[in-house]
């Protein structure tokens, strides 16, 4: 084991734990709008209750993935240096509109909206929400933009080995951006709706509060809706591996030599004919590519090298993703068949909402992992090896050290979000007087 190898580590630790609290972030936001939303208009008292209670998860949530997501950009810094110089004039215009318009926008609003409770206008003070809400999903897209640039690198041109920008629409507009958008943020709505629906499911179990039923509701709407839009875009997104990044294709499926009329692999020795062809293509004759072949071609454009991921854990990663994100999807729509008519939840289904909470958080860390393990050995397709992107000074020695502070620190950080949050969910919402009717709000409804 090299620098390199634990640079990757490192990298991999830190991301995966940040984005646990990214999608949340995305989705309970819109949420928590959504809350004060009906309470404005109908001016019913639980959805006040429910606003302050999972606006206080909002903001537990949010701090968190603020204080882990500054780790990231240290390491390109530290470990990464070479990268850093080769995307830099690329990546500084996203994200510096990620920094200075969508987070500003975010962190300005939350801000106003968490101290506004008593000094705010009604309209106002919703309307903060809203922007913060919003600026959390602009965040995402630019965010999401420069990372759909490393897969399908647009609008640039290599000068003096770097990469230039030429065109800031192409980059933001880029195609493989414009699917892996609205993907990631619905997924980020399944996720924010199954830990709502988790919370709710809870509190059904203890008591048969119409709150809670009214909470669980719209979490199971979300996620529906939310799954809805991760099949559409997912198929979009299949589409554009089979032009953009075959391998990745490729590895997923297992799929060694290139074949006419490709099979799609359930599980090892399990295959459905031809239809592995009809999602890439639309075309259940197309030939799709392995590989094997694929490794011999990119020996011949690139040189000598291993071009192939690491096949295991893209091939299972792209089951898990599929199969607990079609679970918590499907649960989302039992529950909607099942409470129709304002019918009570089973209990049984009260439990089972408790699933909701791991399975499209997994989902979604096994779809990043497909993503970016998928993509090696590049970290800019057919531009920079990851072996190549690496800090040339960095030694051994010194990412181990950096690496265990920080899964010792997020450790810690771990075990406070969920002391948080639990302690949090099992108080549960305060008692407070009904909702007043001036124009500003009460002194009463302050957090």
């Amino acid at each position: 084991m090299d620098a390199l190898d634990l640079a990757r580590w490192q990298f991999g630790v830190t991301t995966v734990y940040h984005f646990l609290f990214v999608p949340l972030t995305i989705g309970l936001g819109i949420f928590v709008a959504g809350l004060q939303t009906a309470w404005h208009r109908t001016r019913k008292d639980h959805y006040l209750k429910l606003t302050k209670f999972f606006g206080k998860l909002f903001l537990i949530n949010f701090a968190m993935g603020v204080v882990t997501g500054i780790v990231q950009e240290f390491q390109f810094g530290m470990n990464w240096s070479e990268y850093s110089t080769f995307v830099g004039d690329v990546f500084g215009a996203p994200l510096a509109m990620e920094a200075l318009l969508a987070f500003f926008m975010e962190s300005t609003f939350l801000g106003l909206w968490i101290f506004g409770w008593e000094r705010l206008p009604k309209k106002v003070h919703l309307a903060c929400i809203w922007a913060a809400a919003i600026g959390s999903n602009l965040s995402a897209y630019f965010i999401l933009a420069a990372n759909a640039w490393m897969k399908h690198p647009v609008g640039y041109e290599v000068v003096d080995g770097k990469a230039r920008m030429t065109d800031l629409w192409a980059v933001l507009t880029n195609s493989t951006a414009l699917a892996q958008v609205p993907h990631v943020i619905g997924a980020a709505f399944v996720v924010a709706g199954g830990f709502v629906l988790a919370v709710s499911g809870y509190w059904l179990l203890r008591t048969r509060a119409p709150m809670w039923r009214s909470a669980a509701r719209a979490a199971l709407v979300m996620t529906a809706i939310a799954g809805a839009v991760v099949a559409g875009t997912g198929d979009t997104s299949a589409r554009l591996l089979y032009e953009q990044q075959p391998m990745k294709l490729a590895s997923a499926e297992g799929l060694e030599r290139d074949t006419a009329g490709a099979a799609f692999s359930v599980a090892p020795g399990i295959e459905i004919p031809r239809v592995l062809s009809f999602l890439a293509a639309h075309d259940p004759n197309a030939t799709v590519q392995g590989t094997e072949d694929l490794q011999r071609r990119f020996e011949q454009q690139f040189g000598p090298g291993d071009y192939r991921p690491n096949q295991p854990v893209v091939f299972w990663s792209f089951r898990v993703m599929i199969v607990f994100g079609m679970a918590t999807v499907g649960l989302s729509v039992l529950g909607l068949w099942l409470t129709r008519r304002r019918r009570e939840f089973p209990r049984w289904l009260s439990r089972a909402m408790l699933l909701a909470l791991p399975l499209p958080a997994a989902a979604m860390i096994a779809g990043w992992l497909l993503s970016e393990i998928g993509r090696q050995p590049w970290t800019v397709a057919g531009e920079l090896l990851t072996a190549s992107s690496v800090s040339p000074g960095v030694s051994l020695a010194e990412v181990a050290t950096s690496l265990t502070v920080f899964t010792l620190l997020y450790g810690a950080l771990a075990v406070a979000e969920g002391v948080l949050l639990t302690r949090h969910v099992r108080k549960g919402v305060e008692e407070q007087a009904p909702a007043p009717t001036a124009e500003r709000l009460e002194p009463s409804l302050m957090y």
